[in-house]
């Protein structure tokens, strides 16, 4: 690829970030243009400026996930930047924890339209635009593929991603189109911080412990690192794994292999 114009473009909603910023990083190494999509507030333009890149190869597109008309801007402002677009990366979202009879509506909102309706919008902008070779990859969680106790509202979204993923992977494969969800357990990003701090009480590093304690690592158990996950998010889309489609592609140090 020579000029700015041939080169592939990748949009990363959530790229502000954890571990979309880290994906967005990955994809602007391997030559990708990339646009970054995400709330104002969570330091977009600087997550941009990182990329050390030119406004022809980075662009930061404010993104409510929450609102049908933004998604459908973002991915227009991404086609009158790029005039393509090969990589969408469902890489937002959010995360509410607690018994079932302490679910709020607003809670229910949110969650949903962050993790589950913000993304399908998005897609959906996107398919006039996508030619055969594209790959959309959601970041779904091990909690779409089991359950979690006091987490049911968040197992929900995700479920419904993952689902989401295989149903649009049958439907845009004779485009040539993949849609494959990758389900991480947890990274070591900022919503574990805020999962700690938010629902460890008095003590936040035991909420970690006891996160990890479910890891069949034992003492040696960790948390994924957002590099792992941006790794493999681009390996998904490079053609080498075109076969790969319509997959839950499970990241999470076999916690859910016993199940």
């Amino acid at each position: 690829m020579t000029g700015t114009e041939d080169r592939l473009v990748a949009l990363v909603a959530g790229g502000a970030g954890g571990m979309g910023r880290v994906i967005a990083a990955t994809f602007a190494q391997k030559g990708y243009r990339v646009a970054i999509a995400d709330l104002a507030s969570t330091g977009l333009e600087e997550s941009v400026d990182l990329l050390g890149a030119d406004p022809r190869t980075a662009l930061a597109v404010p993104l409510n996930l929450r609102n049908l008309a933004s998604c459908q801007e973002v991915i227009a402002r991404v086609i009158s930047w790029a005039g393509r677009l090969d990589v969408l990366v469902n890489a937002a979202g959010v995360w509410r924890e607690g018994n079932a009879e302490a679910v709020s509506e607003a809670d229910w909102d949110l969650v949903m339209d962050v993790n589950l309706k913000g993304a399908f919008f998005l897609i959906q902008a996107s398919l006039p635009h996508l030619k055969a070779g594209a790959s959309i990859v959601n970041i779904a969680s091990d909690a779409g593929l089991v359950g979690n106790a006091g987490a049911a509202l968040y197992c929900a979204s995700k479920g419904g991603l993952v689902l989401l993923t295989k149903a649009l992977a049958l439907e845009l494969a004779p485009r040539q189109i993949r849609v494959n969800a990758l389900c991480p357990s947890d990274v070591a990003t900022p919503m574990i911080e805020f999962q700690a701090q938010q629902y460890g009480g008095d003590d936040p590093e035991g909420y970690k412990r006891r996160l990890l304690s479910h890891y069949p690592q034992g003492a040696a158990a960790r948390f994924i690192t957002p590099e792992e996950v941006a790794r493999f998010v681009a390996y998904i889309c490079a053609p080498e794994a075109a076969p790969i489609t319509g997959a839950a592609l499970s990241m999470d140090f076999g916690v859910t292999a016993g199940y």
